[in-house]
């Protein structure tokens, strides 16, 4: 099932709001939100063949962007997220698929501990921005051979 990044991005920001509840996590920033949508899309689309979620990427001055979430966020540095009951019902349509949730939960795990501008240095390190000219899309094919031959095989 493929979902928007919309949609991912309230899963992660509900997922993180737990973390807050339970571990006192730092709020979501903008910028890392949308790099961990950049990862998420990255390893879905290594892992299974096909896109976690439709919408484009873009090659932006500070990594991957997801244009349609940079629009509901602009502006916020931290993102004070209360979900409604639409949001809750995402949410728990993107738990009920399975490996939408094993890699969301994987990337939350792995590239949550990171801090945004640490995630944003590592995109800027990595082929699909570097061979992206800025404010292109950045090609779903190269995010997948990307991901498939440089992360997952890592």
């Amino acid at each position: 099932m493929t979902f928007t990044a919309n949609e991912i991005s309230k899963w992660f920001l509900i997922r993180n709001n737990s973390a807050i509840n339970e571990f006192d996590a730092e709020a979501l920033t903008h910028l890392k939100l949308q790099k961990l949508l950049y990862y998420a899309q990255g390893i879905h689309l290594a892992h299974l063949s096909e896109p976690l979620f439709e919408d484009e990427l873009l090659s932006w001055e500070h990594g991957p962007v997801a244009p349609r979430v940079y629009d509901v966020y602009k502006g916020k540095k931290e993102i004070e997220f209360s979900p409604s009951e639409h949001d809750l019902e995402i949410f728990r349509k993107i738990q009920a698929d399975e490996d939408a949730r094993n890699v969301l939960e994987t990337v939350y795990e792995h590239y949550g501990r990171f801090s945004a501008w640490h995630l944003r240095n590592m995109t800027h390190e990595e082929r699909p921005w570097l061979e992206t000219a800025r404010n292109d899309v950045i090609d779903q094919e190269l995010i997948r051979e990307f991901f498939e031959e440089e992360v997952l095989q890592a």
